[in-house]
């Protein structure tokens, strides 16, 4: 039976949504969400796809799924032919590294010399300069490394892994290095891409391997990364679990530091907690002795963390920002949005545009009570689950400390008193057993037990203890402080 489009669009929105829900990778759904279905013909469904090299790793790597998925749906399917599309961006010689030009008096910056494959068209952001990069306890020691080794020709550690959640300066302060460095010396060489960049890249050096039957595509991968002066690669995590991609990025890396070259990472987690990276290794590590060599490069450099702003920060990070809209924002709202928008700096601004905007667009004044409105979708309890790790970040911007010391052995009151209350939330917000909340905090069970009971005990008789534990449990849940 032949299929009309919009009947094909339809089995291919289903098909999609179920590989996103099985697909932690956020690199797929990029994929997925490029490819346009076209048409069936004798049970073969025709995909046109974007780019050669989404249709390489679609090939290799989504097609069977793709397919069986699909067959659950429509019994009638029996093949898939993957097309490229008339529009498809034309591939370019690997010799066009995302490397950083001079700076110049245009607003935006493009890192690459030209697009190439389906990567994102890299850019600078103008605005991300250490200038405008406020900083507070939560980011301090961060901001001081990033300064450092972007000032100095010569600095006491390299590399630098700077490591925190989502949108709380990671980005910005990278970018700004990269700024840093280009103004104070022109000449040099400054690659700055995401670890999705690298991992394109060096899949289209893979690929021309396999069509020349040669190394060629790996060597001219190699000269180009391995001839920077400053390497940044921003989201390293996502590395994680490609094997290939794991090996030669750490190859590259520690032939960078070994020749004194500038490398500066960024990633959500500390390196301990990149596991699917430790876990691959294990295996190889006699062979390819990467693990240890890793650890050794780490430890000659420094690793800082950018914690949850607290909230004089993000007060801090809003009076700055809204010097830049285009009316004034009464400083009570600023305010409730600082106590009350706390998860991370990116939703934080998202928040004081909606509200800017909206009183653009409607007229009404910019107060609490509008304020509550246009933002009840995140002031809302939150159908999303709680995880761990929300719950950790939590608790460390509660505290001001870092998820390095939350899941350490010590056990000062100002640190085993923090990691006691998160294990506790973990018990009442989320439905893990108490074997996988200790085993986030590198404890067994019945440390676990314990530290729930003694909160229990607490929250009954110390009004502080009582309070941190209503407010964590209020911002978790999405509610108002």
């Amino acid at each position: 039976m032949e299929l009309s489009q919009d009947m094909i669009k339809d089995q291919w929105k289903r098909v999609c949504s179920r590989i996103q829900q099985s697909e932690s990778s956020r690199f797929a759904v990029r994929w997925l969400s490029k490819i346009v279905p076209d048409k069936m013909t004798d049970g073969e469904v025709s995909l046109l796809v974007p780019s050669p090299c989404i249709h390489e790793l679609v090939k290799q790597n989504y097609a069977d799924q793709i397919l069986s998925l699909w067959r659950e749906e429509n019994a009638d399917i029996c093949g898939l032919d993957l097309k490229l599309a008339q529009n498809a961006v034309a591939e370019l010689p690997l010799n066009t590294p995302a490397v950083l030009k001079p700076v110049s008096k245009k607003p935006l910056i493009n890192i690459e010399s030209e697009p190439a494959d389906d990567l994102p068209r890299s850019i600078l952001n103008p605005k991300y300069t250490f200038d405008t990069f406020v900083v507070g306890s939560a980011n301090q020691f961060a901001c001081a490394a990033a300064r450092k080794i972007a000032e100095d020709d010569s600095v006491a550690f390299n590399p630098l892994y700077i490591h925190g959640g989502s949108g709380l300066g990671k980005t910005h302060l990278m970018q700004a290095v990269a700024w840093r460095i280009k103004e104070r010396c022109p000449d040099k060489n400054v690659l700055y891409l995401s670890s999705e960049q690298f991992f394109l890249c060096f899949m289209k050096a893979l690929r021309e391997n396999r069509t020349n039957n040669r190394y060629e595509g790996t060597a001219r991968f190699q000269d180009i990364f391995r001839s920077v002066d400053v390497l940044m690669i921003d989201d390293i995590q996502f590395l994680c679990g490609k094997d290939r991609t794991q090996e030669e990025f750490f190859n590259t890396f520690n032939y960078l530091i070994s020749r004194g070259k500038k490398v500066i990472l960024s990633a959500d987690s500390s390196p301990q907690d990149l596991r699917a990276v430790e876990e691959r290794l294990k295996s190889k590590s006699d062979i390819l002795g990467v693990a240890d060599r890793l650890k050794t490069r780490l430890a000659q450099g420094l690793i800082v963390d950018v914690l949850p702003p607290d909230y004089e920060l993000r007060l801090g990070i809003l009076q700055e920002k809204v010097k830049s809209v285009s009316m004034p924002v009464p400083d009570d709202v600023l305010d409730f949005l600082a106590k009350n928008i706390t998860s991370n700096v990116r939703e934080l601004e998202g928040a004081l545009k909606r509200i800017v905007a909206h009183a653009e667009l409607i007229g009404d004044p910019i107060n609490i009570s509008t304020t509550r409105s246009v933002l009840k979708d995140l002031l809302k309890i939150s159908d999303k689950p709680i995880s761990m790790l929300e719950i950790q970040y939590a608790v460390c911007g509660h505290y001001q400390i870092g998820l390095s010391d939350l899941k350490s052995t010590r056990r000062e009151r100002k640190i085993a008193r923090p990691r006691q209350l998160a294990m506790y939330l973990a018990k009442v917000l989320t439905p893990l057993s108490l074997p996988d909340i200790g085993k986030a905090f590198g404890r067994d069970h019945t440390t676990v037990m314990h530290a729930v009971k003694t909160m229990e005990d607490l929250i009954c008789r110390d009004k502080s203890v009582a309070g941190d534990a209503d407010i964590l449990t209020r911002r978790l849940k999405g509610e108002p402080v």
